[in-house]
């Protein structure tokens, strides 16, 4: 027990904590189809600093995607899927480089206001047309993987667009599933170019591995057809909610 302990740098404790962060997580994605590292990363970050949460992350969202790829790569829009996943791959060197040239906390507060804003505009029901094209489509994606470099958000970006194209629920998600499937094969490279995926890294993602798929089990148990017609809101107040409490605990340190 030790040397485990030993491996992952992490008390007992706070190994049991990060262990129930990681289950609540991957409850949310296992019905969403998104939010996992968003989570991880809000609560996570009490335990650990952001940037040992990020290779972290990593491996729950590839555990996440392998129970859910299924479902997903059958009732996917795969050309939203696939476009996203090009355009988010350049993004995320663009973020990654950007965490040693800018204010990190200043670019992360501006991502989540704006992640804020968005939801809360298609939660009022107003229609963000400048995402129904090409450029919306390519762009989304990038602003993804650059939100995915600097602060580990990007699915959050990725679902305002989603959800922003009125589809069936069920095909928002699976879209949702693909994207992160694709974009975590891609971002492995990012973090290995990087020097972020380390074997304490490894370690605390494997253990974690285990209470993420249980939640995403009892997930996607959740998701059935009484319930698709909560979907879109659900997720809307969901990404309201963590880009809002991630503003508070930038700005009141808490």
């Amino acid at each position: 027990m030790q040397a485990v302990l030993a491996a992952l740098a992490l008390p007992p404790d706070h190994l049991a904590l990060l262990g129930l962060i990681c289950l609540i997580a991957g409850l949310v994605r296992g019905f969403s189809g998104f939010a996992l590292s968003a989570m991880v990363m809000a609560s996570g970050a009490l335990i650990l600093p952001p940037v040992q949460l990020i290779p972290v992350c990593w491996w729950l969202e590839m555990t996440a995607s392998l129970f859910m790829l299924r479902g997903g790569w059958r009732e996917a829009n795969r050309k939203v899927a696939l476009g996203l996943a090009i355009g988010s791959t350049i993004g995320v060197p663009f973020g990654l480089a950007l965490t040693t040239q800018v204010d990190v906390e200043t670019s992360k507060l501006i991502a989540l206001a704006v992640i804020a804003s968005l939801a809360a505009l298609q939660l009022a029901r107003v229609q963000l047309r400048f995402l129904a094209s090409n450029w919306g489509l390519y762009g989304s994606g990038w602003m993804a993987g650059v939100a995915t470099g600097l602060a580990s958000v990007g699915g959050m970006v990725v679902a305002l667009y989603v959800l922003a194209q009125n589809a069936p629920p069920r095909e928002m998600r699976a879209s949702l599933v693909l994207f992160l499937f694709l974009g975590s094969v891609t971002t492995a490279l990012s973090l290995l170019a990087f020097g972020l995926m380390d074997r304490t890294a490894i370690a605390r993602g494997l253990a974690m591995a285990g209470p993420t798929a249980l939640g995403v089990i009892l997930g996607q148990l959740s998701f059935s057809s009484r319930w698709e017609h909560f979907y879109k809101p659900f997720c809307l107040l969901l990404l309201l909610a963590l880009a809002s409490w991630g503003i508070l605990r930038m700005i009141f340190g808490i």
